[in-house]
């Protein structure tokens, strides 16, 4: 048996290659957009994709099933996915073989109606399974939201039971191999690890210590993190007919740019902060391309169906933030700012500036009772729970357009983060829409290393 995962590490999603050496065939399981690796992978150990299995419909990223059944390969998935392609219907029990490879499908509803967890034994060596992909059922320190698709008591009530049924049944040794790892919407607490075994989670697993139904469901509905940006409409893609095309783009000037937004097309920046903050254009809005989570984060503040022109660094940068965007259904970039930001400069068109506070400088403001300040705290809300700037009004970047009527108009902003990348997509929103903010930069990090009070209390949580 052949066995590889694939980790993307912005998206948090883990994908997989499983094949038979000897027989020249493989499948793949829960595919990203890009399927370069896929196919550049079996290729090199002489195997042809057979299948692609996909455990779900995905709700956070765009599926390159479409683009590996150009190569042949027969896309399967569960019976009640409710898919509009091709597609080999499984049903609880199936068995898929490659070569002396078995593949089990277990019907494990509770993330999604159609979720499917796989057992895979290499016959070879022995008939019980090696290892599991749990999709996300389970995850390494975590379970799978149940509020996804229905109603999130109801699912997590299938959850507990497709979990003790089906996934728990196996052997302690049984290998397990999640669909997402730290970094991903998809679960509450997942550890970045990539592997764990079924011994293992029954033990540690915080969710799995829960001993009746009632219990577990109070658990896992608590508390639940935001839903992944645009989700309904990621899972209708994946959903859909195959989707094969990149999305055309090309190089803009800065006059087409100019063009575009004034159409109501938005100016992505994916520079760094500190580049954003020395000069931008009017009314764009930054989100880091190395900030982490970018493909997220940039879904979240780019409305639907708005044209979309990037300020890069560099070609390469544009290169990597058009795929990232992609994966995450952004299918509407246009291009990119031929020459960056020194040719809208050059152009002799106006220049916009965010400015960078530092934790002293604002620690010194906040310190002489100077309220003619607000912070503005920009995380989630489990982040602000655990610590804050006493006085910050908390409005996660991702949620400040709908809440721009409580944010303060007569006096200065200075938006905060953990580190200094989400309070910049932050100030940007402000700065597009009339306000007057600064970033604060290395965000709470900088705050409580440097000792500075901060408070703790939940329920003082705004």
């Amino acid at each position: 048996m052949f066995f590889k995962q694939f980790l993307r590490d912005d998206l948090g999603c883990a994908s997989y290659l499983i094949g038979d050496t000897d027989a020249d065939e493989c499948m793949v399981v829960d595919p990203q957009w890009d399927v370069s690796e896929y196919i550049n992978t079996a290729r090199e150990k002489g195997m042809i994709i057979k299948y692609v299995v996909e455990t779900h419909n995905h709700a956070d990223h765009v599926s390159g099933h479409g683009k590996l059944a150009l190569t042949g390969a027969e896309v399967a998935i569960h019976e009640a996915a409710g898919v509009d392609y091709p597609h080999k219907a499984l049903k609880d029990g199936d068995a898929i073989n490659i070569g002396a490879v078995r593949i089990q499908v277990l019907h494990t509803p509770g993330h999604r109606p159609e979720h499917i967890a796989l057992s895979v034994a290499d016959t070879s060596r022995a008939e019980e399974p090696w290892l599991v992909l749990t999709g996300d059922a389970l995850f390494v320190g975590d379970v799978g939201r149940p509020d996804l698709a229905i109603e999130a008591v109801d699912g997590a009530t299938q959850l507990y039971k497709s979990l003790r049924d089906k996934i728990l049944s196996l052997p302690d040794g049984v290998e397990v191999y999640p669909a997402h790892v730290a970094g991903s919407l998809c679960g509450k607490a997942m550890s970045a690890k990539g592997s764990s075994t079924i011994g293992y989670e029954r033990l540690y697993n915080p969710p799995l210590s829960e001993a009746s139904s009632e219990s577990f469901v109070k658990r896992v509905t608590s508390e639940l993190p935001p839903q992944p940006p645009q989700f309904g409409r990621i899972v209708e893609k994946n959903r859909g007919p195959f989707l094969t095309d990149e999305p055309p783009v090309r190089p803009l000037q800065a006059e087409e740019v100019e063009q575009l937004r004034k159409q109501g097309g938005m100016v992505l920046d994916v520079r760094s902060p500190e580049a954003f903050g020395g000069g931008h254009l009017p009314g764009a809005i930054n989100v880091d391309l190395h900030g982490g989570q970018f493909s997220t984060r940039a879904a979240w503040v780019i409305p639907a169906d708005i044209e979309v022109a990037l300020v890069t660094e560099t070609a390469e940068d544009f290169s990597t933030a058009l795929a990232d965007l992609i994966a995450v259904g952004q299918d509407k970039v246009a291009g990119y700012l031929v020459g960056g930001m020194r040719a809208w400069d050059t152009s002799g068109r106006l220049l916009e500036v965010l400015p960078q506070m530092s934790i002293e400088d604002l620690h010194r403001r906040l310190e002489k009772s100077d309220k003619s300040i607000q912070v503005i705290d920009v995380r989630e809300r489990s982040e602000w729970e655990e610590s804050h700037v006493e006085g910050a009004i908390h409005l996660p970047f991702h949620q400040l357009r709908e809440h721009l009527n409580d944010v303060p108009s007569n006096k200065p902003l200075a938006a905060i983060c953990g580190g200094g990348t989400r309070s910049s997509i932050a100030a940007s929103i402000l700065k597009a829409e009339g306000f007057e903010p600064v970033n604060v930069m290395g965000g709470m990090s900088a705050w409580n290393h440097a000792g500075y009070e901060a408070r703790k209390s939940a329920s003082e949580a705004g």
